[in-house]
């Protein structure tokens, strides 16, 4: 698995920054390869195709998802490379948890009704450092995508011209091909991945 995680925070070094870190590392012990980056409302984010799962969250600050993270799904092209992503999402936040769940993480789902959510958890402060919640997080994103994975190639199958086809491509290129494949065929409703859906694939990278 190859997760990115996009994060948004007004402090530098402080919790959120600590938590992201334990995240990351949490993640990598799993095998999967794990790279964060800090949003930035107009940034460019064509590189999120490249991964299986983009993790997203942020503080909350007077009631609002920190800025930057809204900012970015609003004003630049984050919401077009997350198309048929999974994606899971937290929330640091100090207001009790049913208000968090209710009030704060529908401000990024808003954004977010056609992806898998394979987990989303608020944190406490406390829970910023707590190893425990931070362990449990990541082995509900593992799993949920492992599930999905597993539903995936069971209802998929690469036809023999489609497989030459992918192996023609050039190796730094070739995993992103097949990730766009299997993900269209699997929104379209596709049960066989034919040359002509890579063909539909590519074309929607471009």
């Amino acid at each position: 698995m190859k997760a990115i995680i996009l994060y948004d925070t007004r402090s530098v070094g402080g919790s959120t920054d600590r938590f992201v870190d334990a995240l990351g590392s949490s993640l990598a012990e799993t095998g999967a390869y794990v790279e964060k980056g800090k949003c930035k409302a107009t940034a460019d984010y064509s590189f999120v195709q490249d991964f299986d799962v983009v993790i997203m969250g942020a503080p909350v600050y007077y009631m609002i998802v920190s800025s930057e993270l809204l900012g970015a799904l609003i004003q630049s092209n984050l919401k077009r490379y997350l198309r048929r992503k999974k994606v899971a999402l937290f929330l640091a936040c100090g207001s009790p948890e049913p208000m968090a769940y209710m009030m704060y993480l529908p401000q990024l789902k808003l954004h977010l009704v056609r992806n898998k959510i394979l987990a989303e958890k608020v944190f406490a402060p406390h829970e910023l450092s707590d190893e425990q919640a931070i362990d449990e997080f990541v082995t509900n994103i593992t799993q949920e995508y492992k599930k999905a994975l597993k539903t995936r190639n069971n209802s998929l199958k690469w036809t023999k011209e489609a497989q030459e086809l992918l192996a023609q491509i050039p190796p730094f290129f070739r995993n992103r091909i097949r990730i766009a494949a299997e993900e269209y065929a699997e929104e379209m409703g596709y049960r066989e991945i034919t040359a002509n859906v890579i063909d539909e694939a590519k074309a929607e990278l471009e």
